[in-house]
């Protein structure tokens, strides 16, 4: 493997910008990463290698200033590039190509990062799966609905990518990968340019190999703080184990994962106790359901009504079932939300962020799903921040992780213990 692209990207942005590093250098053993796995693990939809290399040499001829000057960066294919094939993984729109950027595109280039290319999406980021495969073993899914992306950066084809994030696409495929996912706060990323699903959850999120990482691209694209991973926390922090409501749902393995991350946290410093959310937001795992599908409906309105025959039966079926449904029914699950979205903000009195599962168990076997995200919906609901972080594997020899949640738009906080923890735990 070139050592080039096991270079974080952080790292390789403070060379670039040193002269120590050129973008091409950079870019280019990445399109050799990609030449060499992607027929195995089909990650990408779409990679033009000769403008990649284009926009590199121009990064070092005129050196420009910014976070990404010369990083290149993958996008979940689900968002708008102007002048590259977006087809949000629908016979649909095979041949579509927007005249247009996305927000979080056009913010990556004016950050002087480099568009690598599309990665592959479930079909409109819902259920029905792409080809991608987990590059850790060929026979499990990466997860989804952001598969590409975490494949991609988990096979080190790219340092950082965009997910989204509508029930648990980026938390659990970046869990299922062994890698790092920040889900930002609802509304930290701006989605113009990205094609709907659920307007009242749908969140932009990112991968990449480390918190740091995360946190840079965020950073660049939102003006949200870049947390100073240089320096200690000024305590160590106070921790609120939470096995949730659907404990009983995680595999023994998991469960034994995150009790072992409590004990070693505690013997780190942390202070460690058991937490429980009001025992209401246990409706939340139905209520996100209810609230995606009725929105959902109504987002893809257009192509259920003129092109039925070219979704997939599932996402056919659930669209005509939700079109049906009536008003009331939504109306009341965003009500309970919004009432648990204040109630949420109180439990940080006496803690920082919880601990808890990121998925329920290793990546299943198999292509033709994603996994559940049993573990991901209510935080999708509530809005709040999101970092998940490898933390062992299971009897598959695949990765188990945990996640570190924290109050709404309190990221800096949330970055900055997932960061202590990964390094708690080594």
């Amino acid at each position: 493997m070139n050592t080039l692209i096991q270079l974080s990207a952080a790292a390789a942005a403070r060379r670039i910008a040193a002269g120590t590093l050129s973008a091409e250098d950079y870019v280019a053993a990445h399109l050799e990463r990609i030449r060499e796995r992607d027929g195995e693990v089909q990650a990408w939809v779409h990679c033009d290698a000769d403008v990649a290399l284009a926009a590199a040499r121009q990064i070092d001829r005129e050196k420009p200033r910014g976070p990404l000057a010369g990083i290149p960066v993958g996008f979940k294919d689900v968002i708008d590039t102007a002048g590259m094939p977006t087809g949000y993984n629908s016979p649909i729109y095979r041949d579509h190509v927007p005249v247009v950027d996305a927000a979080c595109v056009a913010l990556v280039r004016e950050a002087g990062g480099i568009v690598l290319g599309k990665t592959v999406t479930t079909e409109f980021a819902s259920r029905m799966p792409g080809p991608t495969r987990n590059p850790l073993n060929l026979a499990h899914t990466p997860g989804g609905s952001s598969s590409g992306s975490a494949a991609a950066v988990a096979d080190f084809m790219v340092p950082l990518a965009f997910g989204t994030q509508t029930g648990g696409s980026t938390i659990r495929p970046a869990a299922y990968c062994g890698i790092t996912g920040y889900k930002p706060s609802y509304g930290t990323i701006n989605r113009a340019g990205l094609k709907q699903l659920a307007e009242s959850l749908d969140t932009i999120g990112v991968m990449a190999r480390n918190v740091e990482d995360c946190a840079l691209l965020v950073h660049a694209v939102s003006a949200r703080t870049m947390p100073d991973f240089t320096t200690k926390l000024p305590q160590a922090p106070r921790i609120g184990l939470l096995r949730t409501s659907r404990w009983q749902d995680a595999t023994p393995p998991a469960q034994q994962t995150l009790e072992e991350a409590a004990k070693t946290l505690a013997g780190k410093g942390a202070s460690v106790r058991d937490a429980m959310l009001p025992p209401e937001f246990d409706r939340l795992h139905e209520d996100q359901v209810r609230i995606m599908n009725f929105e959902a409906a109504r987002a893809l309105a257009h192509e259920r009504r003129t092109a039925p025959q070219l979704l997939s039966d599932h996402l056919r079926g659930k669209l005509a079932e939700y079109a049906m449904k009536p008003r009331a029914l939504y109306d009341e699950a965003q009500q309970r939300a919004r009432a648990a979205r204040l109630r949420y903000a109180d439990q940080f009195a006496d803690i920082d962020v919880f601990l808890t599962l990121s998925a329920p168990g290793e990546a299943p076997v198999g292509i033709s799903g994603t996994g559940n995200s049993l573990f991901n919906r209510s935080w999708t609901l509530l809005g709040a921040p999101c970092v998940t972080l490898p933390a062992g594997t299971g009897p598959q020899g695949l990765p188990l992780a945990v996640q570190i949640t924290g109050a709404f738009a309190d990221d800096e906080r949330v970055l900055r213990v997932a960061e202590w923890v990964r390094q708690a735990l080594g």
